[in-house]
């Protein structure tokens, strides 16, 4: 699968068939975290791998729409440094997060990200250190639903790009004289 066929028909998986990823699929989620771009190469970002059930259970109630961690067979817990001293930090964790996600989806992984709330929760479960913060966690699995990994892309899933891309300068799109793409 190439990087364009990965980006267009990449879906949220939110419910996993009840089966373990092959250690090589779990090194190779890792591996793209880790190589995805960073602010100035910092690679501020550090994961935790969890595949213990109950402790994907207990963090899936650190999120208000998290529950799909509990039947995860991996989830990724994506530490960062303070997220509010600088801005590249949550947008290098996104890199990581989409990196990963892209590459378990041509390894026929599906994955979703989880937005966690319960800061200190989150951290006496996982047990890291009180320097890193937790706000991402990205839950993989095999889809219970095979057939999302080969479905076409839904029409009208997303907003044409003359909606959403402007050219040179702000105009509303009705007046730009780009055709849509």
């Amino acid at each position: 699968m190439n990087v364009s066929d990965a980006i267009r028909t990449k879906r949220a998986v939110r419910k996993f068939q009840d089966r373990p990823l092959p250690a090589e699929i779990v090194t190779a989620i890792l591996n793209a975290g880790r190589r995805s771009q960073s602010s100035k190469n910092e690679q501020t970002w550090q994961f935790i791998a969890i595949q213990d059930k109950k402790i994907l259970k207990e963090l899936s109630e650190c999120g208000e729409w998290a529950e799909h961690l509990a039947g995860a067979a991996l989830a990724v817990a994506i530490l960062t440094p303070d997220p509010t001293a600088k801005f590249q930090t949550m947008f290098d964790a996104g890199q990581a997060a989409a990196f990963m996600q892209l590459a378990a989806w041509e390894l026929g992984v599906g994955s979703c990200p989880a937005s966690i709330y319960d800061f200190e929760r989150a951290r006496q479960i996982l047990a890291f250190p009180p320097e890193l913060h937790l706000r991402i966690a990205l839950s993989f699995g095999y889809p219970a639903d095979e057939e999302k990994l080969s479905a076409p892309p839904k029409k009208g899933g997303r907003r044409s790009l003359d909606k959403v891309a402007h050219w040179e300068k702000w105009w509303p799109a009705q007046c730009q004289n780009r055709k849509s793409i």
